[in-house]
């Protein structure tokens, strides 16, 4: 008979408690500037572009739409993103960041930097760990 490992052998119960810590981590910061982590994530994915499709979008985070059609409409309603219709397909939606929600980037800067220094990892640990998440992500498919 093969024997069941314990719980802290589980390679998904440490993501999971990880996950949850790190999110927790994050909490204060995100208060501070009206966001919620969902809503964290969705600046991050936006923030290095232009502008999107809100199905671009959903594919990149990895949310149907769902899911990220109300988290738009909040972030839409506090003034960090514009949702409109696109002009040459009106089934396509585009989403963009606000002047507003560029003005997110120093405070989420400081907070990517002091959450980072709050993991017990060093700089080359962390980057090494992130590495291996992305592989480990890609490899079983994740969407994203």
């Amino acid at each position: 008979m093969v024997k069941v490992s314990q719980l802290e052998e589980q390679l998904c119960f440490a993501l999971y408690r990880n996950s949850q810590a790190i999110i927790k981590k994050y909490q204060p910061y995100l208060k501070q500037l009206n966001l919620t982590y969902p809503q964290y994530l969705v600046y991050l994915a936006l923030e290095p572009k232009d502008e999107t499709t809100v199905n671009a979008l959903g594919k990149d985070l990895g949310l149907d739409s769902g899911t990220l059609s109300p988290l738009l409409k909040r972030m839409e309603q506090a003034g960090f993103v514009n949702r409109q219709r696109s002009s040459e397909d009106e089934r396509r939606v585009m989403i963009k960041l606000t002047e507003q929600g560029r003005l997110l980037e120093q405070g989420v800067a400081k907070m990517q930097h002091d959450v980072s220094c709050s993991v017990g990892l060093t700089f080359d640990e962390f980057q090494d760990l992130l590495t291996k998440l992305n592989h480990m992500a890609k490899v079983m498919g994740a969407k994203g």
